[in-house]
């Protein structure tokens, strides 16, 4: 069950650094919501509009998830990780993390997301590299889609 999970977490940031909106729309439960670090709820319809613009290599070279843990509560489940984001700004890289929580609930066997919550990461609490699940490499400005590298996770056979 977790390796089902474990494969939607990384079908999630696959959607997202492809911007996939029908992919994304397809693990996402009708009644799904984000709460974003500044606390505002976004609702399932202006997220996935945002979904299709969200991730732009240009302006993120790098990004990655990592330290993955997933806990099944019988039909509900858990998935946190934490997404390290390479960012440039005329000229100047920035380095940031967030810790998320995606809700997962099954219905009729299918896992689907019914809310997401982000949360910033101070530099105290960034988890370290070798937790890394996936990530995009360094892709270039130029690059017209990002390609997610996923790895087995820590703890998780190949």
């Amino acid at each position: 069950m977790t390796d089902e999970l474990c494969a939607l977490n990384a079908r999630f940031i696959h959607n997202f650094i492809t911007n996939d909106v029908g992919s994304h729309d397809a693990i996402l439960h009708p009644d799904f919501i984000c709460i974003t670090p500044t606390g505002a709820r976004v609702s399932r319809a202006d997220y996935l509009e945002a979904w299709a613009t969200g991730f732009d290599a240009g302006r993120i070279p790098y990004y990655d998830y990592r330290d993955e843990k997933i806990d099944v509560f019988g039909d509900t489940a858990l998935v946190r990780s934490t997404n390290k984001r390479v960012g440039s700004k005329d000229g100047v890289e920035t380095v940031g993390m967030t810790m998320y929580t995606d809700i997962y609930v099954r219905r009729d066997g299918a896992w689907k997301c019914i809310q997401a919550q982000i949360t910033p990461v101070t530099p105290a609490h960034y988890p370290p590299d070798d937790t890394i699940c996936g990530n995009t490499s360094r892709v270039t400005p130029r690059a017209e889609t990002a390609v997610l590298w996923v790895v087995p996770c820590p703890g998780r056979p190949p």
